[in-house]
Order: C-alpha cells, then structure tokens, then sequence
C-alpha cells in the first residue's frame, strides 16, 4: 500500500458562504463540491487571498494568466511555452498597497470577472453566457480565447481549514474546452479542437504566513477516455481535507487520501512521482519555470515544471485506467506572505 492518511470528506450541494459575519470560518463550509458553491465573504485587511489562475495547453503550448490579490500587493503574471521548440518566457508586474490597482474579483468563481491592469500589463477574465474569455495584452504576449464553463462540467472545490483564522477555498477545473489564439513574440498559435484544454485555479481565503505546497494538474485522452488529473500535498497536511480527484469522461472522484510526492529538489528536471491507493503515476519533465522572489518578509519560490504523466489511476469502481502521455504540470512552491 502506497500514499498516506484517508480522511473522510464530506460532499456540499448546496449554497454556502465561507465565512461567518465575525469573518472566521463558517464549519458548514468545509467539504468539497462538484460546482462552485462557496461564496467567499472574507473580511478585514492583510491576510487576505484572492488569485486566479488559468492555464490553457494545447499539443503546440501551454500559456497562463494570473491575477493574484493579497491586499497589501496585487500581482499580475503570465507564462507562456512552445512545447516542440521547448521555449518559454515569463512576465510579471507586482503593486504594492496598490489602491487603484485593486483587481476587480468575484466572490463566487464563474459569476463575475477578475480584471487586473498594470503599467504594461491588462489581463482579464471575462463571464461569458458560456464559460469565460481569457484576454492578455503585454509587451510579448497577446491572448484571446474562449473557455467553455458551466454547470454542465463538474469541478473539484474544497475548503482547507488550517483553523477558524485560517482557511482557504480552491477550485480545481480542468479538461474544459478552448477556443481562440495566443501570439507570442509575433507568432501566432491557433487554439482549438479535442486536444486542446483550459485549467482554472480559483482560490480564495486566509492563509499561514509561511506555507509549502505541492500541486499536479494534467488533462487529455488516452485509451478513448478523457482524463483530467489533480493532486496536492504539503499544504493539507494536519487538516481534515484535500485536493485530490479524478475527472475520468467528465465526471469527478474524490481521493480522500494524502499522496506520496517523491522528487529530487536537487535535480527539479528527473522524473517525479506521485502515489497512493488509487494513483500510480510518473511525471516526465520537458521544462522546469522558476522563479525566485525574496524580500526577506515576503518570499516566493516556485518551481513549476510541465510535462507528461504515465501510470495508472483506479476509479471508485475499481477500474483500472491506463495513463499514458498526458500533458500537464508538477510544482513545489513556498511563499511567505
């Protein structure tokens, strides 16, 4: 038997907010859905987190865009890579106190849209009467595309509670269809068809001052299947939650289950992998995104690296699914904020 501690999850149909009207932690929150349920009425000033994340991958490229908001700096970033000429670059702009920079975000995720604008950075994430369109306007990087949300498309959404201070909500989405372009350096990538998915990482809540996480994502086909992958360590670790699921033909499993992460931090480019009852997995590394932020009180060190996932994942049923070849991304990051 491989992985570590099963803890017992509760699913959430219903409505909720996350926190109560002292601003704490609302214990009829913690749980995971399928659809975005939670609306997160944080108060107060300082330890505050809002972000969202999109990555889009494609056979050709994986490019994301990001606005995070941590009210004290609102930061803006995007990422793109050519995965044939294994080629990237990244870009970003951080405000600090940033008043008129706040970002307009949504308490619930998929009803409303997150704008951020910098000096000479827009990103915006648009509700769309079928999902969201992803927009980016930088000195090297031009994105216009369509994502295809809904209720028709379940997701993974848990609220992590650290303690009734000290709580974060995620929703995980993956395997949702993508539309539009990217242009990069003045190349142009059309985005489109069965192979091409866009990810969202909608996080919202009130974290530790220190913290490291691990997080894998993946989605594609294999075998006639569509397989989305989604797992996470370190930072669940003592708390009754996790992150981890499945989405197999569009339809999520809950892992309730810490997995074993196993990595070479010395040799971030050699094969990782990730373990438990239910996964079996080999992540091959194409490229390793680093970045490295530090200003003694607030720090950011990221290792995000993209590749391909092979093994086998079992289903609640116990089938057993072969993975082989799918696109996706591994990472180990430690913030202090």
């Amino acid at each position: 038997m491989t992985g570590g501690i099963h803890k017992s999850e509760r699913e959430l149909t219903q409505p909720v907010d996350l926190c109560l009207p002292n601003g704490r932690l609302n214990p009829a929150a913690v749980g995971w859905s399928r659809h975005p349920l939670h609306r997160a009425n944080l108060r107060g000033w300082g330890r505050n987190k809002r972000f969202e994340y999109w990555c889009v991958t494609t056979p050709e490229i994986a490019v994301a865009i990001n606005v995070s908001h941590g009210d004290y700096r609102v930061t803006l970033a995007t990422f793109f890579l050519d995965i044939a000429r294994v080629e990237a670059f990244s870009q970003a702009e951080i405000h600090w106190l940033p008043r008129d920079r706040t970002p307009a975000m949504p308490e619930r995720s998929g009803q409303g849209d997150t704008i951020g604008r910098g000096d000479a950075m827009q990103i915006a994430m648009r509700a769309t009467p079928t999902g969201v369109r992803l927009e980016a306007d930088t000195p090297r990087l031009k994105v216009a595309l369509d994502v295809t949300d809904g209720p028709q498309f379940e997701s993974m959404g848990v609220v992590v509670p650290w303690d009734d201070k000290r709580f974060q909500y995620t929703r995980k989405a993956n395997c949702l269809p993508v539309t539009g372009h990217v242009v990069a350096d003045g190349r142009r990538y059309e985005v489109g068809g069965p192979d091409a998915y866009a990810t969202l990482d909608h996080g919202r809540g009130r974290w530790p001052y220190s913290i490291v996480w691990n997080w894998g994502s993946g989605s594609g086909r294999c075998g006639g299947r569509e397989i989305g992958l989604q797992f996470g360590a370190k930072w669940t670790d003592g708390t009754p939650s996790t992150e981890n699921s499945l989405k197999i033909d569009g339809r999520v499993e809950k892992i309730s289950q810490e997995l074993d992460w196993v990595y070479d931090r010395s040799d971030w480019m050699a094969p990782w992998r990730i373990e438990g009852d239910r996964v079996r997995l080999v992540f091959t590394p194409l490229y390793d995104r680093i970045a490295d932020f530090d200003r003694i009180i607030v720090c950011s060190k990221e290792h995000q690296v993209f590749g391909w996932f092979d093994g086998e994942v079992t289903r609640e049923s116990g089938e057993i699914v072969r993975i082989e070849r799918i696109f996706g991304w591994v990472e180990e990051v430690h913030r202090r904020w």
